[in-house]
């Protein structure tokens, strides 16, 4: 293996799935190289593969080919040191109903390894730093949607980690909740982590992400900054360049 100085590589990662007998190419051989700190945005229409790409990064499910890797090491040949170093936030939310939040945030970092003792310092601090505080003794499953999701962002960045997967982060949110949260996002990048990001809210792509990554038809077809897009396509905007890309004669094959 060829070394490089990239932080987390996806080399020409491929899926494949076997639907009423016949095979269908889900992801086509993706690569690309993320740098430590860096926010990646990963774009494309329904159906273009970036929910299955952003699987495989997070280790829900395996590539049919290709590789992660981290820090010159391929991820599948200690998958469970890689996954102590990411935080994975999912769309939906997957909390303990019958869990308080103090509770949750504890046992996500004594899962983690945290000690008793580091555990509960580590909860105080990202309640208060996610203003979470008059909600501690209560479950998750009373709060509004924005604190529902600072709250599973807080839980996951319990153990300290390094790469930070967010699908979908701002869904469904109210504009002011949606920048409160992207305030928090642009200090976890400052505070040297790397994220990862689903996202349909070309805006949200635009405003937080270092490099842009869109997949169509289980292609890779650009990956560059957002303003080396805009010129290479001489638009004003990422969501111009987004649906120059995957303009309407190419969504035929997205949908086969």
């Amino acid at each position: 293996m060829t070394l490089n100085n990239s932080f987390l590589s996806i080399k020409d990662i491929k899926k494949k799935y076997k639907r009423n007998n016949e095979e269908n190419e889900v992801l086509k051989g993706i690569s690309f190289d993320i740098q430590k700190g860096e926010i990646v945005s990963i774009l494309g229409v329904n159906g273009a593969g970036k929910t299955t790409l952003f699987s495989i990064i997070s280790t829900l499910c395996p590539a049919s080919s290709g590789d992660v890797i981290f820090e010159n090491k391929s991820v599948y040949n200690d998958i469970i040191s890689y996954r102590k170093i990411i935080g994975l936030c999912p769309q939906k939310s997957n909390f303990d109903p019958l869990m308080t939040i103090e509770e949750a945030m504890v046992f996500a970092g004594k899962l983690y390894g945290l000690s008793n003792k580091e555990a509960i310092l580590k909860k105080d601090f990202l309640i208060e730093k996610y203003n979470l505080t008059k909600y501690t003794k209560s479950s998750p499953t009373i709060l509004s949607g924005g604190y529902k999701q600072r709250f599973i962002i807080a839980r996951t960045l319990m153990h300290s980690p390094k790469i930070l997967l967010l699908d979908e982060p701002t869904v469904g949110l109210d504009p002011q909740i949606r920048m409160l949260l992207w305030d928090n996002i642009l200090e976890l990048k400052k505070n040297g982590v790397t994220v990862i990001i689903t996202t349909h809210y070309l805006e949200e792509a635009e405003k937080l992400s270092d490099k842009i990554c869109v997949i169509h038809c289980g292609n890779l077809i650009a990956f560059d900054k957002t303003e080396n897009l805009k010129k290479e396509h001489n638009m004003g905007s990422l969501e111009s360049v987004f649906l120059e890309l995957t303009k309407e004669e190419n969504k035929k094959d997205v949908f086969e």
